[in-house]
């Protein structure tokens, strides 16, 4: 079965990405933030035991961008919540299971990803919790089987994310990751890995 590691990203232009660290470090820092640290994450997850696609926004220009490796396929997110455009890419016509994280994780590596798929073999979805509620990686074995209420009713960008999440799947085994934080604030930052830092 072929793995699939969805990672989602935005253009990086001030402004439209990571605007709360930008209120801290001001918003050219914290987009130039964003596309260093999302081309160091995408450096470090690829791998030859999973393909990796890009899902974009916005969608046209996203997937004409140069910015990101060229060598990488390539989806558009597309429109509404954050839960219909991770349903859209978990939706995608693959026989094996997916994953799907975000770009503003400096702690991902190849383990982690690795150790998702592995556990999916045992569980129907996998989560990785990040300490605000929220999660940094999802991940389904297939779509088939999983509710359809998946992501209804998920107060995003609270810290009832991911038990929100949790609770749109009532009928489905579900495993977890170690906790890794994203960078939303420069408190965040402060508190990731040194390579995440602004400097």
């Amino acid at each position: 079965m072929k793995r699939t590691l969805v990672v989602m990203l935005k253009e990086p232009h001030p402004g439209r990405v990571k605007t709360r660290l930008g209120k801290d470090i001001g918003m050219v820092a914290a987009a130039w933030w964003f596309r260093h640290q999302t081309r160091r994450l995408i450096r470090r997850v690829q791998d030859p035991r999973w393909q990796v696609i890009l899902a974009v926004s916005p969608d046209a220009e996203g997937l004409r961008s140069r910015v990101w490796p060229a060598h990488l396929g390539r989806m558009p997110q597309g429109r509404g919540d954050l839960g219909d455009r991770m349903k859209r890419a978990l939706s995608l016509p693959t026989a094996g299971p997916v994953c799907i994280i975000g770009a503003d994780i400096p702690d991902i590596d190849c383990k982690q990803i690795a150790r998702a798929f592995r556990v999916l073999g045992a569980s129907d979805a996998v989560f990785g919790p990040a300490p605000d509620g929220g999660y940094w990686l999802i991940g389904l074995k297939r779509m088939q089987g999983v509710s359809p209420r998946l992501f209804e009713g998920v107060r995003w960008s609270s810290e009832h994310a991911l038990a929100d999440t949790v609770a749109s799947l009532p009928t489905n085994r579900i495993a977890y990751l170690d906790r890794l934080r994203d960078v939303d604030t420069l408190d965040d930052l402060r508190m990731t890995a040194p390579r995440a830092r602004v400097t």
